[in-house]
C-alpha cells in the first residue's frame, strides 16, 4: 500500500474582510501519493488557493493538521517553515514570475543559491534541469524573450531544482493557449510519475482536471466529493 507524502487532517482557516470573519476552510481532510497528479477544483472563492497557500507554509492554519513525509509541519516556526520550503515543497504560479533581466538558467538557479548552493553549481543544477525539461537550446536566453509556454516550463523548473517531495501549481496553464497548456499538464503529469513527486494543481481547466489521477473539488471551504 501505497504511504501518502503529504496528509491533511481537519484543516480550517478564516480571515477577516472588512468587519466579517471568512470561513476559508472548514475542516479540509485529504491525502495526496507520490507519484500522482491531484487537480484541486471548485468555484472562484471556494478556498482553493487558500489550502495552496497553507500548504506551502505561507500562511498558517486555525487549526488541523498538515503532515508532509510523516513529519507535522503546520506548526513550525518562520525558520523552520523558511527551510522546508526551500527543501522539500515546489511552486508554480499562474504568472511565473521570472526576473526578466535574467537568462532562464539564471532563474531557475535562484532558489539553490537561496538554499546555500555557490551560484557555479546552483546554474549547473540549474541548467541540468532546463535540459531535462526540453529547454536546453533557451538557457542563456533572457526571460521576456521566451514565448508563454517557455516562461511557464522556466518557472517549472525553477520550482523542482532543489528536488522538492511535493509540487504546489496554482492555476499553472491559466494563461496558456491550448496547446501550450496541454504541454504543461503532461509535463506536470510525468515529473509525478517519473520523479515520484506529489503534484497538486489548481485548475478551473475541466478537461484536464478529469485527467488527473485524483480531484479534490472544493465549495464553500468543504471537499464534496
Amino acid at each position: 500500500m501505497d504511504i501518502p507524502l503529504l496528509q491533511v487532517h481537519d484543516l480550517s482557516h478564516s480571515f477577516l474582510e472588512g468587519d466579517e470573519r471568512v470561513n476559508a476552510l472548514r475542516g479540509v481532510s485529504f491525502e495526496a501519493i507520490a507519484g500522482e497528479l491531484t487537480s484541486i477544483v471548485g468555484p472562484s472563492g471556494c478556498g482553493k488557493s487558500t489550502l495552496l497557500y497553507l500548504l506551502g507554509l505561507l500562511d498558517q492554519p486555525d487549526s488541523g493538521e498538515i503532515i508532509i513525509d510523516g513529519k507535522e509541519i503546520s506548526k513550525s516556526n518562520e525558520e523552520q517553515r523558511t527551510m522546508l520550503r526551500n527543501q522539500s515543497i515546489g511552486f508554480v504560479f499562474q504568472f511565473h514570475f521570472l526576473i526578466k533581466e535574467l537568462t532562464a538558467v539564471e532563474n531557475v538557479s535562484l532558489p539553490a543559491q537561496k538554499k546555500g548552493l555557490s551560484k557555479k553549481i546552483a546554474l549547473e543544477k540549474a541548467s541540468d534541469v532546463l535540459c531535462k525539461l526540453g529547454l536546453e537550446s533557451k538557457r542563456e536566453r533572457f526571460a521576456n524573450k521566451l514565448s508563454g509556454g517557455e516562461q511557464q516550463r522556466v518557472a517549472i523548473a525553477r520550482a523542482l531544482v532543489n528536488s522538492p517531495a511535493l509540487l504546489l501549481a496554482d492555476e499553472p496553464t491559466g494563461n496558456l493557449d491550448s496547446a501550450n497548456s496541454e504541454n504543461v499538464f503532461e509535463l506536470l503529469q510525468n515529473l509525478a510519475r517519473e520523479q515520484n513527486i506529489a503534484v497538486l494543481m489548481v485548475t478551473h481547466n475541466e478537461e484536464i482536471a478529469n485527467r488527473c489521477d485524483k480531484i479534490i473539488s472544493i465549495r464553500d471551504g468543504l471537499i464534496i466529493n
